[in-house]
């Protein structure tokens, strides 16, 4: 594919996410109960449709697959914004996606202006492939849960106010929002888990100066996740010290993977 033709591609994408981001907020300015989501569906799958082959060619290389950073976060945002739209169809969540789809749309063109080289060969063991998919499926669902968390956090002080116009009546009840809130982070927990232990499996330099700072950030997350976990279903954690421990969580997430990539790539390249 041409750099001119990748070019418009990723415009176009741009154009379709804006688009259906746009007709979110109409939707929710007319009345989110009475105008119907299918041509805001289709536009969304038009947009991720375009954004997946974009990536695609972007990340499938003749010299390997291109991990880099950009690569990498376009990767997790185009997996945030399919797990927001599908959850959109169940709940009334037009909130977050009318927010994550032009994030979506900026991480791919972040990754189009900033092209870097981060190269897993096209013959590494399908183990090492495996975990590679696991970690950034397991990263998008914890970032997924934090944004969650902040709208929890708003939600949750606003109505303990008494303020419940605004943003808060865009919004499910508490209770589900919680709910759904523990229900992204187990999932989450849970691949994370498998990313970590695939690997120790398949992964030998997990200690190595280059790596270690990224395993332990990782190993501390996942502690803190379970954590997080125990107390809810023990201690009955929620509201504020739930959303605490999340964004604590995430945060060593990010800088183990985030935090990383950077500084492999654009200071130590």
């Amino acid at each position: 594919m041409t750099t001119m033709t990748s070019f418009y591609i990723v415009l176009l994408t741009i154009l379709f996410y804006f688009i259906a981001s746009g007709l979110i907020a109409y939707r929710l300015k007319i009345s989110a109960h009475r105008q119907p989501k299918t041509v805001i569906l289709v536009i969304s799958l038009i947009a991720l449709t375009l954004h997946l082959y974009s990536l695609s060619n972007d990340i499938i290389t003749t010299a390997g697959f291109n991990l880099s950073l950009f690569n990498t976060l376009s990767a997790s945002m185009l997996i945030i914004s399919l797990l927001t739209i599908t959850a959109f169809l169940m709940r009334p969540l037009e909130l977050f996606a009318m927010l994550v789809l032009p994030v979506s749309a900026s991480s791919l063109l972040l990754a189009w202006m900033f092209p870097s080289s981060r190269l897993l060969p096209l013959d590494s063991p399908a183990g090492l492939k495996i975990h590679v998919l696991i970690s950034i499926i397991a990263y998008s669902l914890m970032a997924l849960a934090t944004l969650h968390a902040i709208f929890l956090s708003v939600q949750n002080r606003h109505l303990h106010n008494h303020q419940t116009g605004g943003i808060i009546r865009l919004l499910p009840p508490l209770q589900e929002m919680e709910k759904l809130l523990f229900e992204i982070i187990l999932v989450g927990f849970v691949l994370l888990s498998a990313a970590l232990s695939s690997g120790f499996i398949f992964l030998e330099n997990l200690f190595q100066q280059h790596l270690v700072h990224k395993t332990l950030l990782s190993i501390l997350a996942w502690f803190l996740y379970a954590v997080l976990l125990l107390g809810h279903w023990l201690l009955g954690w929620r509201g504020r010290t739930a959303v605490r421990w999340t964004i604590g969580g995430f945060a060593c997430l990010m800088l183990a993977y985030i935090g990383s990539k950077f500084v492999l790539e654009f200071i130590l390249q």
